[in-house]
């Protein structure tokens, strides 16, 4: 779902009130732990995590007017949901979250192409999140996204 929201704040207020604090703990575990040069923005109407147009100017190729995107999180009708950009891109980032992920979660992991969906707010691995977040620079994501995204 998106909100029609011009901040992360903002944002924050509008989804429903069992997902606030959730979602207000997501946000932290992701700013706390991104390597530096990523800016938190409303992006799609979600609360994202973006390389601003003053490291990477020529934006996201679908366009370039929005900053290149890495990681998004939003309150979606039936689930709360982590977007993670380089994770489908990425092989190796990929397995190692698989593998991680029954280390933190009992229950089984509901993952799309870069769309990691939590159904239980109390089932968030917010520590594997913030690794997860850690894992690539500004720098690497820039690397991938041009030679396995972008279109040339």
């Amino acid at each position: 779902m998106q909100y029609d929201v011009k901040t992360p704040d903002d944002y924050i207020a509008a989804i429903p009130k069992e997902r606030q604090e959730a979602m207000s703990t997501l946000r932290k575990v992701i700013k706390d732990n991104l390597p530096e040069g990523f800016s938190e923005e409303i992006s799609y109407g979600m609360i994202g995590y973006v390389i601003p147009h003053k490291i990477y100017p020529n934006g996201y190729h679908v366009d370039p007017k929005l900053p290149l995107p890495f990681i998004n999180i939003a309150s979606q009708k039936n689930f709360i949901a982590v977007y993670h950009s380089g994770i489908y891109t990425n092989a190796a980032l990929m397995d190692w979250f698989v593998g991680e992920y029954p280390k933190h979660v009992k229950t089984k992991l509901d993952m799309g192409k870069s769309c990691i969906r939590f159904k239980k707010t109390d089932q968030i691995p917010m520590e594997l999140i913030g690794e997860l977040a850690a894992k690539m620079t500004v720098q690497e994501w820039i690397d991938i996204y041009e030679s396995n995204v972008k279109k040339k």
